[in-house]
């Protein structure tokens, strides 16, 4: 097994996927001929197409389509090979739409792209340690202008929170209406936004006052995890290994990354965060965070945080878990807790 398969397997707790799950052509007319496909691609390969024509057709011409988008045209049927480097990971569906006779068919089928990134194993240094509210769920947890400020979940128990991290001291706190279940939370073009759970709502606030602005529905149908964004875009998570990309203008989701470690698909990612143009996220149930690469989702490295349940002075449930990574630009430093923690702790993260 390769170094980041255990990685992926002891860390994140996943389950290696084996077959590209292959979807046979929709046709008996013309079929993409799979026989030589592998178990999954890597963005450093190529797929080609080559049309299996059982029942002799004359062929005038094939066009390709990847994900619904052409991609190129043969005479007749000859192979076609498209490079995938510029894909991103997850699903591909191909498409070779045959025109024979004054007339026209498909054929389909679903190839899977994988990471060929090795994830580095980082390690961690506890610089400081500080109080934690237990009676906070953790969802959404991020500094801005040297403040922190923290987002909680719990049905009608939701807040939003701006406090003193080195003492505990709450300078102004929003509690949410009883039927939201509050989730992540980013600062950007100055105001703040707020996620909630499966009400498929968010909220936008004024950065300096948390004065609500506005309140938007969700243009997809997705639950509303964890929250970030790059100074332009907004990144949110939904239980799955997809990362969406928001924008925070019009709040319409505009693209989407799945997160694959090797050839592990990363679900139920969860809290996000934005350090050094990488993306930073807790997964759900696991005592690890998986930096991620915003541009392809290729996990490029793994952060093991197994070790911070041992320095609790009582005993945290299962359900406490690991959520909440806050980066601070001005010490350069990465504060993390879980939900109902009694501590946060601020490190440093290395190789």
């Amino acid at each position: 097994m390769k170094k980041y398969n255990f990685l992926t397997f002891i860390l994140l707790g996943i389950t290696l996927i084996g077959c590209n799950g292959a979807k046979k052509g929709e046709n008996s007319l013309f079929t993409i001929d799979d026989s030589a496909f592998p178990a999954h691609f890597t963005p450093k390969e190529s797929v080609s197409f080559n049309i299996s024509n059982p029942n002799s057709k004359e062929i005038d011409s094939t066009v390709y389509f990847v994900n619904d988008k052409k991609v190129g045209s043969t005479k007749g049927a000859e192979k076609f090979k498209f490079d995938l480097k510029d894909q991103k990971l997850g699903y591909q569906y191909l498409k070779a739409t045959v025109y024979f006779g004054g007339d026209s068919s498909d054929a389909t089928q679903r190839i899977e792209l994988v990471s060929d990134i090795e994830p580095k194993l980082l390690k961690f240094t506890i610089v400081n340690t500080f109080p934690h509210d237990t009676a906070s769920f953790t969802e959404g947890l991020e500094f801005h202008n040297d403040t922190l400020y923290e987002s909680t979940g719990k049905e009608e128990h939701s807040y939003l929170r701006k406090y003193d991290y080195k003492t505990g001291k709450i300078f102004k706190q929003i509690d949410l209406d009883k039927k939201y279940f509050g989730e992540g939370i980013t600062f950007i073009n100055g105001k703040l936004f707020q996620l909630t759970w499966q009400n498929k709502t968010g909220f936008i606030y004024d950065a300096k006052t948390l004065k609500l602005e506005k309140t938007f529905t969700y243009d997809k149908d997705i639950e509303g995890w964890g929250m970030t964004n790059d100074g332009k875009y907004i990144y949110q998570t939904d239980k799955t290994e997809k990362i969406w990309k928001m924008d925070p203008a019009t709040q319409k989701m505009i693209d989407y990354i799945n997160v694959y470690s090797g050839a592990s698909k990363i679900k139920a990612i969860n809290e996000l965060e934005w350090i050094n143009g990488k993306i930073y996220t807790n997964v759900w149930f696991k005592d690890a965070i998986a930096v991620v690469n915003p541009a392809n989702g290729a996990v490029e490295g793994i952060l093991n945080l197994t070790d911070l349940r041992k320095k609790m002075s009582s005993k945290i449930s299962k359900e406490d878990v690991l959520n909440g990574i806050a980066y601070n630009p001005k010490t350069k430093t990465i504060f993390v807790t879980g939900k109902n923690w009694e501590k946060m702790f601020e490190i440093t993260v290395s190789e």
